[in-house]
């Protein structure tokens, strides 16, 4: 009996090496190690690049909003509101939806590399909703307002927190990219007549706090942003004689 020892065929182990890095952060860092310099030396080169990337982004979100407003879209007020207020008067206007705005704004801003998101919350029973525009290099830019829910007309309150939001998010975004709403055109060519100057949702709430009292309009003033209240001094002497007739009235009931 013989024993055969049997020799199995050498392979050679394959071994993937990696692929050298050659650019990012890493690559700066193991250059910065080859070339003996620090921890901190590596740091300070960072932050450098860092500074270097958020400027040039900033250019980047400046020159792309200039090529945009060279050919700015037009926003046409095209929705009819009317309504009758507590003390019998009738405001009419016409104004531009917020999908009127969007539509138009995003579009144009989408073509020169910048997007937009709103931001939204509540504080101390005030809606805050702000708009953040962003170029694609990173570059943000961002608009604010606040409001009280609106009370206007019969809204719960969910429609009237929905509204103000919706407003609010309406001029937000034409603040963010400086843009205004224009006037349709009328069959002979001349612009239609304007809206009253005060937002009607302001106005609308506005004119509610004064068929309460002196006491109510004075509250509803103080609950207002200060441009809100710059926005109202046109109807506030309207606004004065209103509440002072309330209390009249009520003085002369008891």
């Amino acid at each position: 009996m013989t024993n055969e020892v049997i020799e199995m065929p050498r392979t050679s182990a394959l071994v993937t090496q990696p692929d050298p890095v050659t650019n990012g952060p890493l690559a700066m860092a193991l250059q910065a190690v080859k070339a003996g310099m620090s921890v901190a030396d590596m740091r300070a080169m960072l932050d450098l690049q860092k500074d270097w990337e958020a400027n040039e982004a900033r250019k980047a979100y400046v020159a792309a909003m200039a090529e945009f407003k060279r050919n700015p879209p037009e926003i046409f007020k095209r929705k009819q509101v009317a309504f009758t207020n507590r003390d019998g008067d009738t405001t009419s206007y016409k104004h531009a939806t917020l999908g009127d705005v969007t539509t138009a704004i995003i579009n144009g801003l989408a073509q020169h590399g910048i997007s937009h998101r709103w931001d939204t919350k509540q504080d101390g029973g005030r809606i805050i909703v702000t708009c953040i525009l962003t170029h694609n290099l990173g570059h943000s830019e961002s608009t604010s307002l606040e409001g009280a829910p609106d009370a206007s007309g019969k809204k719960n309150g969910i429609q009237q927190v929905a509204s103000t939001v919706t407003y609010l998010q309406r001029y937000t975004l034409l603040g963010a990219s400086g843009l205004a709403t224009k006037d349709e055109e009328d069959d002979d060519g001349a612009g239609a007549t304007p809206p009253p100057e005060v937002p009607a949702e302001l106005l609308a709430a506005a004119r509610d706090a004064s068929m309460q009292g002196w006491k109510a309009l004075a509250q509803f003033i103080k609950d207002r942003t200060e441009a809100e209240v710059k926005l109202l001094e046109p109807e506030s002497d309207k606004l004065k004689a209103a509440a002072k007739a309330a209390d009249k009235a009520a003085k002369g009931a008891a």
